[in-house]
């Protein structure tokens, strides 16, 4: 593992305070992971999946969860400690001594954050909306000092997404957009964060070893070594609330399968129309839980366009692939922060998420966020 480099005297305060929005399988492996790697003190001690594990100056254990938002009710008015083990939460728990944190989950706005079919099934499946009134997120943020906040919006929910987006702006807190509604990657929403020095990470965080990563890395392999590709598909099947929320309702679909399908083609030599390559989630199977099933088929030509075929199977926890993603994207926007950068993270949106604004290869973009940590590259 190599050592991190970033300049310790860079670091104005060792605390990186942060709001979670979104109290669901993903936020509870974040929250898992910050208290399983707490004692982890330098890059020697190894921790799957991280870059660095001191990263310009900060630790995990640096990151403080000081403010919490959801609209269920078996997670509003409870220690974020307790909120993440509730239903219909049912990720894996790798971490059994998870402490009260003394922050407490305050309602959020529910906007367009609940889809209406998820009505349909059983709470301990779906979302229980609580009847509590929603807080006044800006002022929650300001009144916790909040560096940073996790945005983990349900799968469509453009307006609960937008709204956050702007709480961060009024509030003057980083975003760390991991959904796929576009902000970071949108010239006028970019634009907002920039002209008010506030940094961010988006859009649609990637995972560690996940279904669209994998994918991308095959088509550049391909591309690389001269494959032509006709055809792929990525189906994706798994039983947690992400695969339900899309399940029932197609149209909150678009932004995810654009991002998906975006993140794949910027590899290929040569773009692929509709017809010849599909991206997206297929099937909610309840009884696997936050297991994602992955299924890549890619068709291709090689020298003398004689047929070269590839199929694979990946099957990966869902929630615990992206929080070691989302540990990083959070402590390189508190160095962004501290040196006063504004506006969309280039390198850390291209190596962690989907839909950055500029796609690069993802050995381009680490590279480049080694160069942001060092100092040497502005954003």
């Amino acid at each position: 593992m190599a050592k991190s480099s970033a300049p310790a005297a860079e670091t104005k305060n060792k605390e990186i305070r942060i709001a979670i929005a979104g109290i669901g399988n993903c936020c509870s492996s974040l929250v898992q992971g910050i208290y399983y790697y707490k004692d982890v003190k330098n890059d020697d001690e190894l921790v799957p999946g991280l870059m660095h594990n001191v990263l310009g100056g900060y630790k995990i254990s640096d990151i403080k969860i000081v403010a919490a938002f959801d609209v269920d009710k078996r997670k509003v008015g409870k220690d974020i400690g307790e909120a993440i083990f509730e239903k219909p939460n049912c990720t894996q728990t790798f971490c059994h001594n998870v402490p009260k944190t003394g922050t407490i989950v305050k309602m959020g706005p529910v906007l367009d954050g609940v889809a209406a079919h998820m009505k349909d099934y059983p709470e301990e499946q779906t979302f229980a909306v609580s009847d509590k009134k929603a807080v006044d997120v800006v002022e929650e943020l300001k009144k916790a000092k909040v560096d940073i906040l996790v945005s983990y919006m349900p799968v469509g929910s453009q307006k609960a997404t937008e709204f956050y987006a702007n709480a961060c702006l009024e509030a003057g807190v980083a975003f760390v957009n991991s959904m796929p509604v576009f902000i970071c990657s949108d010239e006028k929403w970019e634009k907002k964060f920039r002209d008010k020095g506030i940094p961010c990470i988006g859009d649609d965080i990637k995972s560690q070893v996940g279904a669209t990563i994998t994918h991308r890395v095959l088509s550049h392999l391909f591309a690389e070594r001269g494959v032509t590709i006709d055809r792929s598909y990525q189906l994706n099947v798994g039983g947690n609330t992400d695969f339900l929320n899309m399940y029932g309702e197609r149209a909150r679909l678009k932004t995810k399968k654009i991002s998906k399908t975006e993140a794949v083609e910027s590899q290929l030599a040569k773009r692929l129309s509709y017809d010849n390559l599909h991206v997206g989630p297929s099937d909610y199977v309840p009884f696997l839980k936050d297991n994602k099933v992955c299924f890549i088929r890619m068709e291709g030509r090689k020298f003398g366009n004689v047929p070269v075929n590839l199929e694979l199977r990946l099957s990966v926890e869902d929630s615990p692939n992206s929080a070691g993603c989302v540990i990083e994207a959070i402590r390189l926007l508190k160095i962004a922060k501290d040196r006063g950068v504004g506006g969309t993270l280039l390198s850390a949106s291209a190596y962690f998420m989907k839909h950055p604004m500029t796609q690069f290869t993802d050995e381009k973009a680490r590279e480049m966020i080694e160069e942001f940590i060092l100092g040497k590259r502005e954003r």
